[in-house]
């Protein structure tokens, strides 16, 4: 089986002595994973960034064989970013939930565009209030939509509106740009509150009901807003 795509490298673990084995998000074919040969060589090192964008070549003998991959770089994305930690700490946090949460070899294109889509908002502004949107959007593409509007309440405090989410363990604040819609001049704090609250829903609704760890990455990248 021979096929050509195009990728994101999620992530990589050393194979044997010079190759590794690569988990790219694909274009046509979803989440895929393959060795690539040679990988430790100077030539195809720098390229082999998580979050860089590949052509990719893929060589197995059946379906049910792990293959191998033929590589060449397209868009060195994420050295861009080796001096700002935050927005490091955002791809590498982000890649892990997307090495997470989606299905081996289940093509969604949707995906693909929001990864393409998280390299550019980062140069933005106001990529901050971006991604929290950004996150609701990669949730809504798997199944599981968080549709705030419906479920928040509110109280009214000196003319302003307090919104937030109840279970019967915990209030969970929502900050008001989550359901106003608005992205500018969004203080930490409230990034904060808001990845929050969807790190709580992912807990409830895949990471617990499905016996998976929650990405480490993850809590270190909220922690920058604290």
């Amino acid at each position: 089986m021979i096929w050509t795509d195009t990728g994101f490298l999620l992530s990589k673990i050393a194979f044997q002595e010079n190759s590794i084995i690569a988990n790219f998000y694909t274009k046509k074919h979803g989440k895929y994973a393959g060795i690539i040969y040679g990988a430790t060589s100077k030539k195809i090192k720098n390229y082999l960034q998580n979050g860089n964008e590949l052509y990719l070549e893929y060589h197995s003998k059946s379906d049910n064989t792990l293959g191998y991959f033929k590589i060449e770089i397209l868009k060195p994305y994420t050295s861009k970013f080796f001096s700002e930690k935050i927005k490091l700490n955002c791809i590498v946090s982000t890649l892990d939930l997307i090495k997470i949460l989606t299905v081996d070899g289940q093509e969604n294109s949707k995906i693909y565009s929001l990864i393409d889509k998280l390299f550019i908002l980062l140069n933005d502004e106001n990529w901050k209030s971006d991604y929290v949107f950004w996150e609701l959007d990669l949730l809504k593409y798997i199944g599981f939509d968080l549709n705030l509007i419906e479920y928040c309440k509110y109280d009214e405090i000196e003319n302003k509106k307090k919104y937030f989410i109840e279970s019967t363990s915990k209030k969970l604040k929502v900050p008001n740009f989550l359901v106003e819609n608005i992205k500018e001049d969004i203080p930490d704090r409230d990034i904060y509150d808001s990845l929050n609250l969807i790190s709580e829903y992912m807990k409830k609704n895949i990471f617990i009901p499905n016996n998976i760890n929650f990405p480490t990455s993850r809590l270190n990248f909220i922690n920058y807003f604290k």
